[in-house]
């Protein structure tokens, strides 16, 4: 049978020595944390209160001027294009302005814009809620200039079926629809003609989906 000299009952008695203060220690660290944030919480109760009682008042007030805003775009407006090319129809919020011409100039039957309050110069630069054209090119054609952004990936394309004419498959593009411009695009064949009906905004993109696609109409 083995005997445990004197240096091994050292060794032990130091080992147990180190554990039990190590853990008093890291438990009156504890203690001290615990007890310095209960007083942080009780010193500064009434400010943290406040705070939250702030913070839950401005995000009341964001979602009622939200609420305000939706409220605000109805009744809808309607824009009808001439009959020569399609009639278009296009219910927009009466919040929005439009500016079209109809004229016929330079390739395009039929071109117009659409922004909150108040339409900017069409040389301003400027990235509209809404776009809407009846151009002088064929459906293919137009399909065609968008073709390189879906295959480097700039721009996501899938089938569209307009509820005007639903025998009548048109492309709705999703991105970089144009040089610095980034929405939703739809493109739809107008006998040898082409609609495009786009925004050139994300901000805007909800107002595209709920509002302006649903209430769009033409004549084939």
């Amino acid at each position: 049978m083995k005997r445990l000299n004197n240096s091994g009952k050292v060794d032990v008695w130091l080992i147990g020595f180190i554990l039990t203060t190590l853990l008093f220690i890291g438990a009156s660290s504890f203690a001290v944390w615990a007890y310095m944030g209960r007083q942080d919480y009780k010193d500064n109760v009434d400010q943290k209160i406040s705070v939250a009682v702030k913070e839950a008042n401005e995000e009341l007030e964001a979602k009622k001027e939200a609420e305000f805003i939706e409220r605000e775009k109805k009744p809808l407006r309607t824009y009808n294009g001439p009959a020569a090319y399609g009639s278009l129809t296009v219910k927009y919020p009466k919040t929005w302005s439009v500016y079209a011409d109809e004229t016929g100039s330079g390739g395009t039957a039929v071109s117009g814009y659409m922004q909150p309050k108040f339409v900017p110069g069409i040389k301003s630069g400027n990235n509209y809620a809404l776009r809407f054209e009846v151009v002088e090119r064929d459906y293919a054609s137009e399909v065609k200039k968008l073709a390189d952004g879906v295959k480097k990936g700039t721009v996501r394309a899938k089938p569209y079926r307009s509820k005007s004419d639903p025998s009548s498959i048109g492309m709705r593009y999703e991105g970089e629809i144009a040089k610095d411009k980034q929405g939703v695009l739809i493109l739809l064949p107008l006998r040898d003609k082409t609609i495009r009906l786009w925004t050139e905004a994300n901000q805007f993109v909800g107002d595209y989906n709920t509002i302006i696609l649903p209430n769009f109409s033409y004549i084939p």
